[in-house]
């Protein structure tokens, strides 16, 4: 049952990735929200732990409302996505084979995310517009995921939970720069729909088979 309904969410994700670029509409919201929807039932049923259920249910909902393509929707959609990055940390922090000497032993690494932080806050802190304040509320929510998840052993399944949380750091990146720094007609922007739901459905499933 859950391996069809993971199968069935892979499905859902591969039927969004050519309407990323398409106008919202009722199939393409529900692609979207299903790929992820899906995995928090997986996970669910698995009986995974709450912390990891909430955490995919709430980027299930944070899908849906970006869907819509609104400002409401998308400060919307931060919140929920916000909140669910503060789920998978909580989740991290508080897993039984957890060590926070891990985060101190890869202070690179945290370094190195902070300094990320920090020059990704200054490029979009000019052009963020009324969006200012959530998405710089933002960075250090997701960076803070991805500092927490340093906890975590580098052993069996959880070895994904690094990779995965890199990669939905790299897809919010990306969808940051496409959004408030590309103008409407860069290149770039023919290629940046097709890295940012890899990454980021990419992500959701590597921590569901890391954590489930």
């Amino acid at each position: 049952m859950t391996h069809a309904l993971f199968w069935l969410a892979a499905l859902s994700a591969l039927i969004y990735l050519p309407m990323t670029t398409c106008a919202a509409s009722r199939l393409r919201s529900l692609a979207k929200t299903a790929s992820v929807a899906l995995l928090a039932l997986v996970a669910a049923l698995a009986g995974g732990p709450v912390l990891l259920i909430l955490a995919l249910a709430l980027c299930a909902l944070g899908d849906a409302l970006l869907a819509r393509e609104t400002d409401a929707g998308f400060q919307a959609g931060i919140g929920a996505f916000a909140l669910g990055h503060m789920a998978y940390a909580a989740l991290f922090l508080t897993h039984p084979g957890a060590d926070t000497a891990r985060i101190a032993a890869a202070w690179p690494t945290v370094a190195g995310l902070a300094a990320l932080g920090l020059g990704m806050a200054a490029l979009l802190a000019p052009r963020a517009g009324d969006l200012k304040a959530p998405v710089l509320a933002y960075i250090p929510i997701i960076l803070g995921m991805g500092v927490a998840v340093v906890a975590l052993p580098q052993a069996g399944a959880m070895i994904w939970a690094w990779p995965a949380a890199l990669a939905f750091i790299c897809s919010d990146l990306i969808l940051a720069t496409e959004t408030f720094l590309l103008s409407a007609g860069h290149p770039a922007r023919r290629v940046t729909p097709y890295l940012v739901w890899p990454l980021y459905w990419g992500a959701q499933a590597g921590l569901l088979v890391a954590l489930a």
